[in-house]
């Protein structure tokens, strides 16, 4: 548990005016920055001996809709130092129509996470190589795991037509 103290009193000091919250949750630090110093932070986060995040989990995005809060969304980073065997959850907010930078230049791993929080929540990453649609089809205008995407979905009913998705399956 001290060893998340350290990982937060580390950004903290490089980052003092870009960190917006940090807590310690169950022995795991999450640090929330803001996103205009993300990538900036990332690279810290990456190349600093002392903590060498070297491997990047995940990258998911959290809708606070209902609450009406401002930024609407979050997205947090699930990072992991191999070497120091330490976890950190690194966090930004965003606004509906915004746009957060990608962090592929830091960890490659970054490439279909980001694709698929941009698909299901429609939040774009500058940057990014390669941002189209992972799990949806192209072509389909929603963003499903937003908190105001019907429960039964757009378009329920009608067939579906492989048609209009035939030329951008597997085109990678």
């Amino acid at each position: 548990m001290a060893q998340a103290k350290k990982i937060i009193d580390a950004i903290k000091k490089k980052f003092k005016n870009e960190v917006i919250e940090a807590e310690e949750f169950r022995g795991e630090p999450i640090v929330k920055v803001k996103k205009d110093k993300l990538l900036d932070i990332a690279q810290y986060l990456f190349k600093e001996n002392s903590l060498k995040f070297n491997l990047l989990v995940d990258i998911t995005a959290v809708d606070f809709l209902p609450k009406g809060r401002t930024p609407r969304f979050d997205i947090a980073y699930i990072l992991v130092s191999i070497e120091k065997d330490e976890r950190l959850i690194l966090k930004t907010e965003v606004n509906d129509g915004e746009s957060v930078p990608s962090v592929y230049s830091v960890w490659k791993s970054a490439n279909f996470p980001e694709r698929e929080v941009f698909d299901m929540f429609g939040i774009k990453f500058d940057g990014h190589p390669d941002l189209r649609r992972l799990l949806m089809w192209p072509g389909y205008e929603y963003h499903p795991l937003r908190k105001d995407f019907p429960v039964k979905g757009y378009d329920f009913d009608k067939q579906w037509n492989p048609e209009t998705i035939k030329d951008n399956v597997l085109n990678y």
